[in-house]
């Protein structure tokens, strides 16, 4: 009996132990399949710029400004607020930035204002005005990309954002030269630190249109090896509208002498034929500015700008002015206070004195501020 008990005890412990080896075996792992990688999460940025300008004349019918986002007088005002979407995901990804306040409606004046006249009624796009940027792009390799939408242009020295530029008031080649564009290009790496881009868009600072006309766009772009002198040659040309058409060459060059100080320089030349009644003239208009750049500390700089802008022709200005403007930068962390001090010069006397008469020269002050995160 005894013997016959073991022998049972013996016999379930081996089933048992069958049985738990098949499961074991009935749990093992799939085998491995490649899986789709996580997408990333978006990144978000923004910035906030204000100012408070006052011209010392204090002329009553004029504000003494010819160029863009400033043209205010002994008022506190708002600039743009910002806020950027920036994803990427494998080889593709998508910028949006979003702008609001008088810089961004100045900035998108095409889609802000009846016939582009700052000032004027808006349009049925009035809301297009609110987009700064918005593009999506494709890495078909690591040496070529492609953008379709709408950017800040590649031509010039300086941008729309307040804080990603060391004077707060804008020169005149900025001003009159293009904003954005809207269509699609490619850049292309070429070797070393040397690349080029090329792309077609819209007519000069169209979001949208109804023109058939498009404009040719390109840059060359070089450095040092060691990133301490950089070279842009931008272009852009095309007919603008049946009657005229344009074609501009601009060149910047940017420089680090020492950890203190640095410097900038930008010439542009734009040609445009224009065509009356069956009868072709072209005008022109030109500048070029240096930026020399000081920066004794983490906590402040001083940027002193130099601009020419020759507009014989009375293409977009009265007459040829030039300007010298002195800029501060105060860093407190994100928040940066830009005292600015400008001197303007025209030659036919397109300014204004208190008792508003014409004179050649104004003197103007702004206090800024610009905050980033």
């Amino acid at each position: 009996m005894v013997k016959n008990l073991k022998l049972l005890i013996v016999a379930v412990f081996s089933f048992v132990s069958v049985r738990a080896q098949d499961s074991t075996k009935a749990a093992a792992p799939a085998p491995k399949v490649d899986s789709v990688p996580p997408s990333p999460a978006t990144t978000f940025s923004g910035s906030l710029d204000l100012y408070y300008r006052y011209n010392f004349a204090n002329a009553s019918l004029f504000n003494n400004n010819f160029t863009s986002f400033t043209n205010s007088q002994n008022s506190f005002e708002l600039g743009m607020a910002t806020i950027r979407a920036d994803h990427s995901w494998s080889k593709a990804g998508v910028t949006v930035e979003l702008g609001f306040g008088r810089r961004a409606q100045e900035f998108s004046y095409n889609e802000a204002y009846q016939g582009g006249a700052v000032g004027a009624g808006p349009t049925p796009y009035f809301s297009l005005a609110n987009v700064v940027q918005a593009y999506v792009y494709y890495n078909i390799t690591d040496k070529i990309k492609l953008t379709a939408g709408k950017w800040g242009t590649h031509i010039g020295y300086e941008v729309v954002d307040a804080a990603s530029n060391r004077n707060y008031s804008m020169s005149y080649m900025f001003s009159y030269g293009p904003f954005y564009n809207m269509g699609l290009k490619a850049d292309i790496a070429i070797a070393g630190k040397s690349a080029f881009m090329v792309g077609i868009s819209n007519p000069t600072d169209n979001t949208t249109t109804t023109s058939q006309n498009k404009m040719f766009i390109a840059q060359f772009s070089t450095a040092t090896p060691n990133s301490a002198w950089k070279f842009y040659l931008n272009y852009q040309g095309g007919t603008t509208s049946d009657s005229s058409s344009l074609s501009q060459f601009d060149l910047v060059l940017t420089g680090t002498i020492s950890p203190k100080f640095g410097i900038g320089f930008n010439a542009t030349d734009q040609t445009r034929k224009i065509t009356v009644l069956g009868s072709s003239s072209n005008v022109n208009w030109w500048g070029s500015a240096l930026y020399l750049n000081w920066d004794p500390s983490s906590l402040f700089g001083l940027t002193l700008r130099g601009e020419y802008f020759e507009d014989k022709d009375n293409v977009v200005t009265p007459g040829s002015f030039s300007e010298v403007t002195l800029t501060g930068q105060f860093h407190l962390g994100k928040l940066t206070f830009m005292p600015e001090i400008r001197y303007d010069n025209s030659n036919s006397s397109a300014f204004f004195k208190s008792d508003n008469t014409p004179t050649s020269t104004a003197f103007s002050g702004i206090l800024a501020a610009t905050y980033v995160f």
